[in-house]
């Protein structure tokens, strides 16, 4: 049970969470907001793992995959 629980708060933290640490900054010129000056990321889109913050609902939805 306790790898359980340290799995889904592995996968809370890293696809749901947004950390001001990991921002990037979208001043130049392939700036398409204006006005917006940061993107916040996750710690998997900061490692190129997915695209998107990820909601809680998203995440129970998705079935996980075994590494063989």
């Amino acid at each position: 049970m306790h790898r359980a629980a340290a799995k889904w708060e592995d996968a809370i933290y890293n696809l749901t969470r947004t950390h001001k640490s990991l921002r990037v900054d979208l001043t130049g010129p392939l700036n398409g907001q204006p006005g917006r000056r940061w993107k916040r990321q996750t710690p998997a889109m900061a490692a190129g793992l997915t695209e998107k913050v990820w909601s809680t609902e998203e995440l129970l939805r998705t079935v996980p995959t075994t590494n063989t």
